[in-house]
């Protein structure tokens, strides 16, 4: 239903002329001096035709370097780095290249909604772990008791889509543990690694023992602000990057060719560029939190990512569905109902996810209109 409670509120957002804090992507474009190595690729004739199915040396060396320069892990470029078509597809080219039919996979809920197509694309079965309200921390012990004898991986995503989850290095140590102790592969999809406003991005696959059993996902749309461009890759050990290729190559083949040098050169950029996404998208952050909470959402902070998780049952709403599809008509601002990411869809009913990476302006106008709305009922 993710997919398609997207494009109903998208649809919305255009008909009724809403601010759209619902769908994850920034209202300006990234830094132009990558926008202009991208311009100046395409007229040089770099990549303009089929690049390698793993991706140019020149970013498959920079992705390497920058898990180096950022995490200490160190990646050999030409065995244990792919280029994808963005992380949606490095998440599908992993789970249909590791799991077989009845293999299960743990993921924690709610998830972004390609990681329930994709299970089920490989004949997965998925095995739900609920993060909950207020907190949203991982229940430990029941990570462990939904392992069985058919458990293939771990699907985990930090900093997490939508709750704004930031995983702990000991909550992280302890699903490695696990991982370790019944021979399990772990998923981890990273692409907030730079979103980050309390805690630390750990990567798991750096904790003991996970080096070889772990896929590291990420992405340039999300750290550099092309979301258009998919350019997407996993960083992994020499065989399990050989099995997300062989599976890769019959997807997308390949893609993004002349973008491919412009985000080799985004990832060389400076640490301030790095430091000052958190802290351009914490104010808006902030800016967005208080102004919800002004007007009577429950708002759960979020410690990463660009989306903040709100509950409308002080609002009077009981049901986030319905509320996101009145309230564009209502108010002129589009969200996403937090259900949709669930199994269970109980379990967010009331939960709504609105993204602040907008311009501050935009994020002033939908809350005078949230409040406009909020006086009148």
């Amino acid at each position: 239903m993710g997919s398609t409670i997207f494009a109903e509120m998208s649809a919305l957002a255009v008909s009724t002329g809403s601010v759209n804090l619902g769908q994850g992507f920034p209202d300006t474009d990234g830094p132009r001096e990558i926008a202009e190595a991208a311009a100046a690729a395409i007229l040089a004739g770099r990549g303009n035709q089929y690049p390698p199915v793993p991706g140019i040396p020149e970013l498959r060396h920079a992705i390497a370097a920058h898990q180096q320069r950022f995490y200490g892990l160190a990646f050999d470029p030409d065995s244990e780095v792919q280029v994808t078509a963005g992380a949606t597809e490095a998440i599908a080219a992993a789970l249909l290249a590791l799991v077989e039919p009845g293999d299960e996979v743990i993921a924690f809920e709610p998830y972004y909604d390609s990681y329930a197509a994709c299970i089920a694309l490989a004949g997965g079965v998925r095995v739900p772990v609920t993060l909950r309200a207020p907190g949203f921390r991982p229940d430990l012990d029941a990570v462990r008791a939904a392992v069985t004898p058919r458990t293939r991986l771990i699907l985990l995503n930090t900093p997490h889509n939508p709750t704004g989850t930031v995983f702990t290095r000991d909550e992280l140590a302890a699903i490695a543990g696990l991982a370790c102790e019944r021979d399990l592969l772990v998923i981890c999809d990273e692409v907030y690694e730079h979103m980050v406003y309390a805690g630390e991005h750990v990567p798991i696959g750096s904790l003991p023992g996970m080096r070889e059993r772990t896929v590291s996902i990420s992405s340039a749309g999300k750290t550099f602000s092309f979301t258009g461009w998919k350019v997407g890759w996993v960083t992994a050990a020499p065989e399990l990057i050989a099995a997300v290729r062989a599976v890769k190559q019959f997807l997308t083949f390949v893609s993004s060719g002349p973008f491919q040098y412009a985000v080799a050169e985004a990832l060389r950029m400076p640490d301030a560029y790095f430091a000052g996404i958190s802290e351009a998208l914490q104010v808006k952050r902030d800016l967005l939190c208080a102004g919800l909470a002004g007007v009577g959402f429950g708002v759960y902070p979020p410690d990463g990512t660009y989306f903040v998780t709100t509950d409308i049952r002080r609002l009077g709403g009981a049901d986030g569905v319905e509320f996101c599809r009145d309230l564009p008509h209502q108010a002129g601002v589009v969200a996403i109902p937090n259900s949709v990411f669930y199994d269970d869809p109980d379990a967010g009913r009331t939960q709504v996810r609105f993204a602040f990476c907008k311009r501050p302006e935009v994020l002033q106008e939908a809350l005078a209109r949230i409040e406009k709305w909020a006086a009148q009922r």
